[in-house]
């Protein structure tokens, strides 16, 4: 497996390529060491994502392999088909997909592939929501405000 760390406006980002497919890709916390991205689909992926940050309408075209239960891809589908500028509720989801909003919540905080498939996109009946699921035991709450101001949407939560 190839990785890379990434800057970005908000921090780092890790991702990660296996079988020429992107796998994954990871919020991690500012002081994370930079780390070249020698393979191409590395490469890819960063200047797509730097198209992203440049243009929040910015459509990605990455290949990538989920690996995930059967909830867990219906989830994320379901995500991935939010427009940028736009937000689903954790509710709406769970009905469009026959499920409940914290199993929803779950699946959110299981995406492998944040930024991507757009989890910041899932926001709480009232409010902002949860985000990344506390993952390393870090708030990643500002990075889902961040994108969602990036996107045009604002919330104060």
């Amino acid at each position: 497996m190839s990785h890379a760390v990434i800057a970005t406006p908000f921090g780092r980002l890790g991702l990660w390529v296996e079988a020429e497919r992107l796998k994954a890709v990871d919020f991690l916390p500012s002081h994370e060491t930079l780390l070249t991205a020698h393979h191409p689909l590395l490469r890819e992926a960063e200047q797509q994502i730097a198209a992203y940050f440049r243009n929040p309408n910015f459509a990605f075209d990455l290949p990538y392999q989920l690996q995930g239960t059967v909830h867990q891809l219906k989830v994320w589908q379901a995500i991935a088909a939010i427009p940028a500028g736009a937000v689903a509720s954790y509710a709406a989801i769970a009905a469009q997909i026959g499920s409940a909003p914290r199993a929803i919540g779950g699946a959110c905080g299981r995406n492998p592939l944040p930024v991507i498939i757009p989890c910041h996109r899932v926001v709480a009946a009232k409010g902002l929501g949860g985000f990344n699921a506390n993952r390393n035991g870090l708030d990643w709450l500002p990075i889902k405000r961040w994108l969602l101001r990036h996107e045009g949407l604002i919330y104060a939560e």
